[in-house]
């Protein structure tokens, strides 16, 4: 191998691969922390929310609130409570709702969550230090809640199994659903971003939330692309979910999903960070370290863009490194597939202008091509090129 002369500046941790983002609320704010990280984003919306103005539902369940104060009300979420206040001071009965929630006791799942109830002139009696549902639901069981009516305000996503326990323990749910979530209006982003998916042009998917990761199961399936779905989601598609309980539609159809510690966004980049280097193939190759990411290379730690066309072939390549590659096999993996051999000498031609370095793909004579792997170069290094 020949020793580099100067170091590679680093490139971003993400540069390489293409995120699909599934989320409504929050999506720019995700997108922009993947790209500040070299991702190149996809986003196609799997959900939209429902106006809170507009939710008869919920000023249906509000009024009965007010009509019927609850013995306990649990906060999830610090912009699901606020915004609740904020839609009943708009019905006019924004007064009335607090009063009604103060007569009892309120519980917050995390400190946002507590924040808005004090916020709102109102205080908690207590709140998690895990801010896990799991543990406010073990609170309430070992408090006592037979015969207690209380009101569990949800931020789209439901909680079956802490409101059947409840209700198991004789205590009366009412589930207050803040920010609703339905399918999105224009089907059109979501399915193109199915469609790249099953074309091999995402490497990771991303989920903060469980009706999103449901919605978009649903919406394969009426396509009947579903089964197409899984299994790209089963293998070279990483499913990535901010937490356990977004997760869940996903690995109920037995897709892995990747998760971080916390339920953050943050967290959740963070971990994808850490996992991305792991989802890239180092080569020796020709002299150079050769690094295959989603939809560019790195040739000694640089990075470097290669069209469709050339990464398909750069993939098969890989597969079989230092081993010759026919025409007819590299021309079925073009996209579009085709009968025209010159169409690979072509993307070929391409291929080794887009790498800098064409030596990396050696020709052989009436056989092929095949990519000059260096058998004895030891292991590829770590942790140079990536932030």
């Amino acid at each position: 191998m020949t020793a580099a002369t100067t170091e590679p500046a680093p490139v971003p941790s993400l540069a390489g691969f293409t995120v699909g983002v599934t989320a409504a609320r929050r999506a720019e704010e995700l997108g922009t922390m993947l790209e500040r990280r070299g991702a190149c984003v996809q986003h196609g919306p799997a959900i939209r929310i429902v106006p809170l103005a507009d939710d008869a539902d919920l000023l249906d369940r509000t009024r009965a609130l007010v009509a019927n104060p609850p013995d306990v009300t649990v906060a999830t979420t610090g912009i699901g409570f606020r915004g609740w206040v904020e839609a009943a001071d708009g019905w006019g009965i924004g007064e009335a709702l607090l009063a009604a929630l103060g007569k009892g006791e309120l519980l917050a799942r995390g400190p946002k969550a507590r924040g808005a109830i004090r916020a709102s002139g109102l205080t908690e009696k207590w709140s998690p230090p895990s801010e896990s549902s799991a543990e406010v639901l073990e609170y309430l069981l070992e408090e006592g809640v037979d015969g207690l009516r209380i009101a569990m305000q949800l931020h789209g996503e439901p909680l079956p199994d802490v409101v059947e326990a409840l209700e198991l323990a004789g205590a009366e749910v009412v589930q207050v659903p803040v920010y609703r979530w339905v399918p999105p209006a224009d089907l059109g982003p979501m399915d193109r971003l199915t469609d790249s998916v099953l074309a091999g042009g995402v490497d990771m998917l991303a989920f903060t939330s469980a009706p999103a990761a449901a919605s978009l199961l649903a919406r394969a399936a009426e396509r009947g692309v579903k089964d197409e779905l899984v299994e790209a989601m089963r293998g070279p598609v990483l499913a990535l979910c901010v937490g356990p309980v977004t997760a869940a539609p996903l690995e109920a159809v037995d897709i892995p999903t990747l998760q971080p510690a916390r339920s953050r966004l943050g967290a959740m980049v963070r971990t994808l960070e850490a996992e991305a280097p792991t989802r890239a193939r180092r080569l020796p190759v020709a002299g150079h370290w050769l690094e295959l990411r989603g939809h560019a290379v790195l040739v000694d730690g640089e990075l470097r863009s290669v069209p469709p066309t050339g990464m398909s072939m750069l993939r098969v390549l890989a597969r079989r490194a230092g081993r010759v590659v026919t025409r007819a096999e590299l021309l079925r993996a073009l996209p579009g597939g085709g009968d025209d051999e010159h169409a690979v000498e072509t993307a070929m031609t391409r291929l080794r202008s887009s790498l800098g370095t064409p030596k990396l793909v050696q020709t052989v004579v009436k056989r092929g091509y095949r990519l000059a792997l260096d058998p004895g170069a030891g292991p590829a290094p770590t942790g140079g090129h990536c932030v």
